[in-house]
């Protein structure tokens, strides 16, 4: 035990010295000057994900903590734009692995950072190999120019959505889904109940995909100085191969990335810079000291109770627990004027969503701003959580609404019949058996999941009235489960206005009566561990169990995630998620 303890404080030590370098380097780069050497070219890799926040917990940092968060490049892209020494930018572009909501909030930071004269210059080796880049060719066009290998392609063919139904699968498998929903729009139970769309099901995906595509079709025509309709030509024709996407003006110059690099040499001089823009970043912003505080809160992944964490199979997850005490934590703290809700999530938890917009309501009654701004997806649960705000802002391509509710459940007996498995049971009450895998629901279990779904749906209906003020008939007609883009949203009352972070604090300036200009300071809650914090989680305590028997509770924590896959067919008992939007999958 002695032994253990010494080598423990061996480790801290070790910790300590390692954190006092990284404080001391940081000290040594943030401390200096913020600007760069003159003239100074900035690069960045569009051909990445950019993830709007990073989990507390090891195995999210070790994936995703190299990486630059969204808010960050705008926020970098701005600074540069006011930067003198800051002459260009260029930027690696191809297929996008992103949301259209994503590209549209780096397409705008890049066309700010163009509007201050600045030149844009990207260049892709490809649009697409044997795929399509709708997105990522869109996004491209907020550059001045864009050069493409001469081997490359432009892979612009349309946009798709694919859904899957697996009623006959799950039939076959002797599963039987018993599952309802509010109301013909809230399309999530058709993939286990029927073989395609039905009517409702088929009017609101193709309403969905013609927003988007519309807002693919403007944003070419504008970034290429293209006729609309001349676009929609081009997406009938496509692909096309290097030389055949410069005769139709799709690209400005068919090269190689070296004689990319040449050209602006050759423009800029040979002792221009070359500074990644991560790089770039990291450099001095100045003192935010004097600035308003605003409370930066993340709502990022499918909503669920408890705390935020980051799950290994469906990625970050939005807890209650973690989210409301964020704004608890906002509101009481007297230095904090206002809150920014970023919210990129398909629902969940009816519950957890229901906790976390009580906190919205207290924020307002505090005297305390909240602005939402949405990302990709902001629909079912991640709608309820936002509706509350003073002002809510999204994208036009973002994916919203969705006001609905699902459940049921997958009753197993006939696979386990199939497989040779017999159950049986005791019990003491008429409605023991409503959440079991193996049985039915029953008549009286039926009744009472209908009236769950009608009472989620009505308080989800009345609290989307009284906080978008609308009336209750208004608020009816936008529900019914169906999904809008923010666009469409827009023109129904559920958002406010278009755009992303700097379009959500200037709404923030003016709820604060602040003036344009106005610096403000974020600051994130709850406050992001470090990785140090998070290593100290994992040392054994004194008088903890041995390392052995700690690494088999960790062990057991990660195989318990794998409950998930149980969940999602419906053989646990409750693992429904009733405020959710359909989970799409996107040809882009």
């Amino acid at each position: 035990m002695r032994a253990r303890g010494k080598a423990v404080l061996l480790l801290l030590l070790v910790l300590l010295v390692l954190a006092l370098v990284v404080v001391v380097s940081m000290v040594l780069v943030l401390g200096g000057e913020s600007r760069v050497s003159s003239p100074t070219i900035l690069e960045l890799d569009l051909q990445q994900s950019f993830p709007e926040d990073v989990p507390d917990g090891a195995f999210a940092r070790s994936l995703l903590d190299g990486r630059l968060r969204l808010r960050r490049v705008v926020e970098t892209l701005e600074r540069a734009a006011r930067d003198e020494d800051v002459v260009a930018i260029v930027a690696r572009v191809g297929a996008a692995p992103m949301g259209l909501a994503t590209a549209q909030e780096l397409r705008d930071a890049m066309l700010s950072f163009r509007a201050g004269g600045k030149k844009a210059v990207a260049y892709a080796d490809t649009f697409g190999e044997w795929g399509p880049s709708n997105a990522g060719y869109y996004l491209a066009t907020a550059f001045e120019e864009i050069h493409l290998q001469p081997s490359g392609d432009v892979g612009l063919s349309g946009l798709r959505y694919e859904i899957p139904f697996v009623a006959d699968a799950l039939d076959k498998l002797g599963l039987d889904a018993q599952m309802d929903g509010r109301h013909e729009y809230k399309n999530a139970i058709n993939t286990y109940t029927r073989t395609g769309f039905t009517e409702p099901h088929e009017e609101a995906m193709q309403a969905l995909v013609d927003s988007q595509f519309e807002q693919l079709v403007r944003g070419i025509a504008e970034g290429r100085s293209l006729d609309p309709e001349r676009v929609r030509t081009i997406f009938d024709q496509g692909p096309y191969f290097g030389a055949e996407a410069l005769d139709a003006g799709l690209v400005d110059r068919v090269a190689y990335r070296d004689e990319v690099y040449t050209a602006l040499e050759e423009e800029f001089g040979e002792d221009v810079a070359l500074v990644e823009l991560r790089e770039y970043a990291r450099r001095g912003w100045g003192s935010l000291e004097r600035s308003p505080t605003v409370a930066l809160i993340y709502g990022v992944g499918g909503v669920v109770r408890g705390e935020s964490h980051y799950d290994p199979f469906s990625g970050p997850l939005m807890g209650s627990e973690t989210v409301a005490g964020a704004f608890r934590d906002a509101i009481e703290d007297p230095k904090v004027r206002a809150i920014l809700f970023r919210v990129d999530s398909p629902g969940g938890s009816y519950i957890a969503s229901d906790t976390i917009w009580r906190e919205t309501i207290r924020a307002r009654d505090a005297g305390k701003p909240v602005v939402v701004s949405m990302g990709n997806l902001a629909a079912s649960g991640g709608y309820f959580v936002a509706m509350s705000a003073d002002r809510i802002v999204a994208q036009p391509g973002t994916i919203t609404g969705s006001i609905g509710v699902y459940g049921g459940k997958i009753v197993t007996r006939g696979l386990w019949d199939k497989l040779g498995v017999s159950w049986d049971s005791v019990e003491t009450s008429a409605n023991a058996r409503m959440w079991s895998s193996i049985e039915e629901f029953g008549d009286r279990g039926w009744d009472r999941v209908q009236d769950s779904l009608d009472r989620i749906y009505g308080d989800f209906v009345d609290k989307v009235a009284t906080g978008r003020g609308l009336s209750r008939e208004e608020a009816e007609r936008v529900a019914r489960g169906r999904v809008w883009t923010g666009e469409k949203a827009l023109e129904l009352g559920l958002v406010d206005v278009l755009g992303g972070y700097p379009t959500a604090l200037a709404e923030i300036r003016q709820a604060l009566g602040l003036d344009d200009e106005e610096t403000l300071k974020l600051k994130i809650f709850p406050r992001p561990r470090s990785t140090f914090e998070l290593l100290l989680d994992r040392l054994p305590a004194a008088g903890a169990a041995d390392p052995s028997s700690r690494l088999v509770s960790r062990w057991l924590e990660i195989t318990e995630r794998l409950g998930w896959i149980v969940r999602s067919l419906g053989l646990d008992e409750g693992g429904h998620l009733p405020l959710r939007a359909h989970d799409l999958q996107e040809s882009k």
